[in-house]
């Protein structure tokens, strides 16, 4: 088992600053600069506000556990979060196995972890629904993980709705998209999705303002994202 890179406890000002954007601006940022990184079709499952931080990763799949002391899948990653997290979860052996279930959602809950991201089955999906504590899935189970699958591997790249993510990239997901976002490119992404969220803050005002819909959208709708 590979258990790398633990998570700072560091206020990372990226993360912030991508909470107060959604989606759909990150998309369009992404759009404009010519990146992927979208996923639609993954619901959330638990909780009800968007979620956004830096990637922690964790891989399941069938197999023998590691040597040493019992360790339940999970754990690792929970100890390595902090506010600014969010843990991104491989289950993709097609094995009806929970890869997250209620206690570790209890205990990321009180680490204060932003939420879960989950590419396979999540169980005890009632217990995290009614702590609040957002979790991001396709598929729910009552399945136990015991016998079925082990973590195979902590903050390694994992592939998650077809999409390549490393611990220390971020990721932003509400009921339109989950958005992967390269460590790389995060700044520039956030600072075009900022850009984006502020034109289309001041098409709002002019709408309000009374200035006809087709007026405002003709234009500054059609080409925000040129240039």
């Amino acid at each position: 088992m590979v258990h790398k890179g633990k998570s700072t406890t560091t206020k990372d000002e990226i993360v912030h600053r991508l909470r107060r954007l959604d989606c759909c601006a990150v998309s369009d940022a992404l759009d404009k600069l010519g990146l992927s990184g979208v996923v639609t079709g993954v619901p959330q499952a638990s909780g009800s506000k968007r979620i956004a931080g830096r990637v922690i990763t964790m891989k399941l799949a069938p197999g023998e556990p590691p040597p040493g002391p019992p360790r339940h899948l999970g754990t690792t990653a929970v100890e390595f979060g902090d506010p600014d997290s969010v843990i991104v979860i491989e289950q993709t052996s097609g094995v009806d196995a929970g890869c997250w279930g209620g206690i570790l959602s209890l205990a990321a809950k009180v680490k204060g972890i932003a939420g879960v991201v989950a590419d396979g089955p999540v169980r005890d999906i009632d217990e995290s629904r009614e702590m609040g504590f957002p979790v991001f899935t396709q598929k729910l189970t009552s399945r136990t993980a015991r016998s079925r699958i082990v973590e195979k591997a902590v903050n390694e790249p994992v592939t998650v709705f077809g999409i390549t993510t490393n611990a220390g990239d971020y990721v932003i997901a509400d009921s339109s998209a989950v958005i992967f976002i390269s460590a790389a490119n995060v700044a520039k992404v956030v600072e075009t999705a900022e850009m984006i969220a502020g034109k289309e803050a001041l098409m709002a005002k002019a709408v309000l303002a009374g200035t006809p819909v087709h007026e405002v959208m003709a234009s500054n709708y059609e080409f925000m994202l040129k240039g």
